[in-house]
């Protein structure tokens, strides 16, 4: 009788180890910490600070926080999975890639902060801004990493 768990490694593509990785995922979810509050700053500082209509400011923010953690992940999560391509050829994949999660997070924000308002503020600050921020930011997330795993840095070519 074999072994269940070499019977489930064989039976398992290789692209879906590489999605599990705890490793790998335990590293792109730092950097998306570090891209959160790139993008949570611009959004509080563009629209308490100078005005700016809130689904603007996602917006800002959300390319800002691409530019940051692409930069980080290129650097740390994914460094030896993208060295076949080009930096620009990635950056624009991942920008393409990102798409989907960046359009899921602008909609979960809006949803939220538009549909379901609730007033919470503190000290002059709109709170309910960062909690739809937050609601956009954790589902947009998921949808980034399979889709940067799989099309940005191809983490299952090398396997």
């Amino acid at each position: 009788m074999s072994d269940p768990l070499a019977r489930l490694r064989e039976a398992v593509p290789s692209r879906f180890e590489a999605l599990v990785s705890g490793v790998r995922f335990g590293q792109f979810v730092s950097v998306g910490v570090i891209g959160a509050l790139c993008d949570t700053t611009v959004l509080v500082v563009l629209t308490e600070v100078f005005g700016v209509l809130p689904e603007i400011a996602t917006i800002v923010g959300i390319e800002t926080a691409i530019l940051v953690m692409f930069a980080v992940n290129d650097n740390w999560t994914f460094d030896a999975d993208g060295e076949h391509r080009s930096l620009g050829r990635r950056l624009l994949r991942s920008h393409a890639v990102r798409a989907g999660g960046s359009t899921t997070q602008f909609v979960v924000f809006v949803v939220v902060y538009r549909l379901l308002f609730a007033p919470l503020s503190f000290a002059g600050v709109d709170l309910w801004l960062l909690v739809a921020k937050a609601g956009g930011i954790g589902v947009g997330m998921m949808v980034n990493y399979v889709f940067e795993s799989l099309f940005t840095w191809q983490v299952h070519q090398g396997d």
